[in-house]
């Protein structure tokens, strides 16, 4: 049976909350009213990731264990104070995503069954050029998020030695997450070229332990630099936000002093509140950086330069290899 619908006040908005006993992750009984709590708690980190970024809703209306899906174009209904920025796809379609910049409309999505906000690296007065490298670590089978964290430690030095400063968070599942603030003078493209330069010189640095193969079948057990991560429309976890995993763990911003020391289960719906009020947002310093690209250009120019495969929806792009699965063209 349903539940009687609340509104919940914030910042002199009323949203309305239905069915807030609904239950969203059955394995630790928590409710929809627990997860708009949850962001009410944490709506400082949440928004400082969102503000202004056209931002993909992945919504959960059944809860982690039913469908999903991920809504891109604003939905019919939006409230008229809650703001958009239009976006284009690889395929040359556009669309008008949301923009939330403030709390009501993080409890407006919270509402819809949204748990995880995929953001874009861009802000909606400027969506064709990043402010944001997103560096994502990836564990292949064989590895885990130790493993993530020997490889960050590494990108942590590389980046001092060319500059510049990354943040970590873990992605709330088994890997980390590294954002580097970056002026937006340049494409999404260079931002890849930029990744894929960070990727190559791990590759180099820990052999055997680092790839940057985008074909499954060759990365072997070693952490996978997603360098399409970076792709245009290719988005990963806000900070804060909750992943749709049975315990109902959150991507988190971490201290780089503190990274060998957890695990991504410590940080779930119940605990990152609490964290959040002793230690605030530890990403908040990132709005004070803004650095060049030049170095991992170069770098990029330095290495063979050479593109590597896009994600299989998106056009094919100049320079880009073959995209066809290394076993079966030698098959071919």
């Amino acid at each position: 049976m349903a539940s009687t619908a609340v509104e919940l006040e914030v910042d002199g908005r009323s949203v309305r909350l239905s069915n807030p006993d609904k239950v969203y992750y059955p394995a630790r009984g928590f409710t929809k009213r627990d997860v708009a709590e949850y962001y009410l708690a944490v709506a400082p980190g949440v928004l400082r990731g969102l503000r202004d970024r056209p931002t993909t809703l992945q919504r959960f209306p059944d809860g982690v264990e039913g469908e999903f899906f991920y809504q891109k174009r604003a939905p019919r209904g939006l409230p008229e104070w809650l703001p958009t920025a239009r976006i284009v796809f690889p395929s040359g379609r556009s669309a008008d995503e949301v923009c939330p910049n403030e709390p009501a409309a993080v409890l407006w999505a919270a509402n819809l069954g949204c748990l995880t906000f995929h953001p874009w690296p861009v802000r909606r007065a400027d969506t064709e050029h990043p402010d944001e490298l997103r560096i994502d670590l990836d564990p292949q089978p064989g590895t885990d998020f130790h493993d993530a964290v020997t490889a960050a430690h590494e990108l942590r030095a590389l980046l001092e030695e060319l500059g510049l400063r990354g943040w970590p968070k873990t992605s709330g599942g088994r890997g980390l997450h590294v954002y580097v603030p970056v002026e937006p003078r340049w494409t999404f493209t260079d931002c890849r070229h930029a990744v894929i330069a960070l990727g190559r010189e791990l590759e180099r640095r820990m052999p055997g332990r680092v790839t940057t193969a985008w074909w499954k079948e060759e990365r072997g057990e070693r952490i996978f630099v997603d360098y399409n991560q970076m792709a245009r429309d290719r988005t990963i976890a806000s900070p804060y936000s909750l992943r749709a995993r049975p315990g109902a763990t959150a991507s988190t911003p971490l201290r780089w002093e503190e990274i060998d020391d957890v695990v991504p289960q410590d940080f779930d719906l119940r605990t990152v509140p609490a964290r959040f009020a002793e230690l605030g947002d530890l990403h908040a310093e990132m709005d004070d950086f803004a650095f060049g690209l030049d170095p991992l250009l170069e770098l990029f120019a330095q290495q063979d330069a050479v593109d590597l495969p896009y994600p299989p929806d998106h056009p094919k792009m100049p320079g880009e290899p073959m995209r066809v699965q290394p076993s079966r063209a030698k098959k071919g």
